[in-house]
């Protein structure tokens, strides 16, 4: 289980408790106006990586390899539509879990992600053959 999804809100109660027991009221209208402010930070951060992510192809991105070389466990999939500017081609069923992503770039090299939870769990770096027939 995510305890993000239980502390934040419990962590913003408790909060407005302290306010309200500390300075009444007032407390109450700067605590909650703090975390008003909190949570329009984080949605105008949403929506810029989703604007940036419009102007750009499903699934591409500059260099799979960079983007191999940035990838951590535990990301969010917003972090990784951030790096790479674009959404990811979904490769698995609709809202079926692990959701599987692929980013592809000029070379036709790819990044295949595994997110669980909206989670980076794995990734898979995979480069197209090389011609070596050619002098």
């Amino acid at each position: 289980m995510q305890f993000q999804k239980i502390l934040i809100p419990v962590g913003g109660v408790i909060l407005v408790a302290a306010a309200y027991r500390a300075y009444g009221w007032g407390g109450v209208a700067v605590a909650m106006g703090g975390l008003v402010m909190w949570l329009l930070l984080h949605f105008t951060r949403m929506m810029q990586v989703l604007k940036r992510a419009a102007d750009r192809p499903v699934g591409y991105v500059g260099s799979a390899v960079m983007l191999n070389a940035k990838l951590r466990p535990g990301v969010t999939l917003l972090h990784v539509v951030a790096m790479t500017k674009a959404l990811g081609e979904l490769i698995s069923l609709k809202d079926e879990q692990p959701e599987l992503f692929r980013w592809t770039d000029g070379t036709q090299s790819f990044v295949t992600c595994e997110f669980v939870g909206g989670k980076l769990v794995k990734w898979e770096l995979v480069r197209p053959a090389s011609d070596s027939s050619t002098p």
